[in-house]
């Protein structure tokens, strides 16, 4: 049974853990995107030669980005171990 998306049944089941993990992770990407540009100008400390903003501006953002792909995937997949599970195999018709 295909069940639509405002069904509230099919959104009662879906996991507090995987929710908690997804609003975590749009935070930390809130904050890398948005919180450090806003605050540019008082986070005036050096990452090696360069300023913090245009270190975070360059390079940083992606980083976090990436770390927050492999974050979201490696906890997914602890997460639901019966889900990576290969289904079995249909037996084949006589």
């Amino acid at each position: 049974m295909i069940r639509r998306m405002g069904d509230p049944e099919a959104q009662e089941k879906h996991d507090p853990r995987v929710l908690a993990l997804k609003a975590g992770l749009l935070l930390v990407w809130a904050v890398a995107s948005f919180g450090v540009c806003f605050f540019a100008r008082d986070l005036q400390f050096l990452v090696g030669p360069w300023p913090f903003g245009f270190w975070m501006a360059a390079q940083g953002a992606v980083l976090v980005f990436i770390v927050i792909i492999v974050v979201y995937a490696v906890v997914m997949r602890r997460l639901s171990p019966d889900d990576n599970l290969p289904t079995p195999a249909a037996p084949p018709d006589a």
